[in-house]
């Protein structure tokens, strides 16, 4: 069978990105990726460290950095994405600017962070005051809380789960009840972050924006937006405040008999850790 006629494959743009070794979330980051564009991932070296600040360091050396950079170069991606929260936090907002910068240098195009996307959505967002959920640890939730406090931005209310391993795991009812505590009344803050890009967010965050009546942005949601920005195409996130401008004039509602979390998929009613119920604010 003659099939020439189809031609070859559509132009495809192409985004880098750099994760670190223990990411799991790969199908969520393209889930907010248009057909015409291709993620190209790679990740940095492996280290023998729980989450922690330790690790956040260790996997944002600009020496890490630039090498996992100079792996993409070859397929010449448009731009590169460190989608690491804790990692491109853990220096502040200074540095959070030099690893743009190291990565800029390493790959020559544009590059963002996802800790620098969660400063561009909030100023896209126009929001002040915001309320936090984090699977990590005291520490780094304090780190991340100190990085936002910076940048200008109040944090209204926080809760974590104490987590330093398999965060990936996390259901989205837990995700859901964080918000819920983070995020005790209308009115209590202009937006929320759900931090972590190793935590599963994508389908919860219709639903939280309806509940909570604020926009709710995530880890992989602001550095997907914010790497196709620099592309100038847009996120695929329907009922996303921060994707879909629609949801911005009212609260986003997943359609008349929209899914209530708990039948949203990879929720379950497991009980909580012994981490998780020491680990709320």
């Amino acid at each position: 069978m003659d099939i020439s006629f189809l031609g070859g494959p559509a132009p495809q743009r192409g985004v880098g990105v750099v994760a670190p070794f223990d990411f799991a979330l790969d199908r969520e980051l393209w889930r907010w990726v248009p057909d015409e564009v291709s993620l190209h991932m790679t990740r940095t070296p492996f280290v023998p460290v729980e989450v922690s600040l330790d690790l956040a360091r260790l996997v944002s050396e600009h020496e890490t950095l630039g090498e996992a950079v100079r792996t993409l170069n070859a397929i010449a991606p448009e731009v590169v994405a460190y989608a690491c929260t804790s990692g491109s936090f853990v220096g502040g907002v200074a540095g959070e600017r030099a690893m743009c910068e190291a990565m800029t240098w390493a790959g020559a195009v544009p590059s963002v962070t996802t800790s620098g996307a969660l400063l561009d959505a909030l100023a896209e967002l126009g929001v002040r005051r915001l309320a936090l959920v984090t699977p990590y640890t005291v520490s780094v939730t304090r780190a991340l809380e100190a990085y936002i406090a910076e940048a200008g931005v109040t944090v209204t209310g926080c809760a974590f789960m104490g987590l330093t391993r398999h965060i990936w795991k996390v259901p989205y009812r837990d995700v859901a009840e964080m918000a819920r505590r983070a995020v005790p009344a209308e009115g209590a803050a202009d937006a929320l972050f759900i931090s972590c890009t190793n935590l599963p967010t994508y389908d919860v965050i219709p639903q939280l924006e309806a509940e909570l009546r604020i926009p709710v942005i995530s880890a992989n949601q602001v550095t997907m937006w914010a790497a196709l920005r620099r592309l100038g195409t847009r996120a695929v996130g329907p009922y996303q405040a921060l994707t879909d401008p629609s949801a911005r004039t009212g609260p986003a509602v997943p359609g008349p008999a929209g899914p209530a979390v708990a039948d949203m998929p990879g929720v379950t009613d497991g009980p909580e850790t012994e981490q998780q119920q020491e680990g709320w604010t």
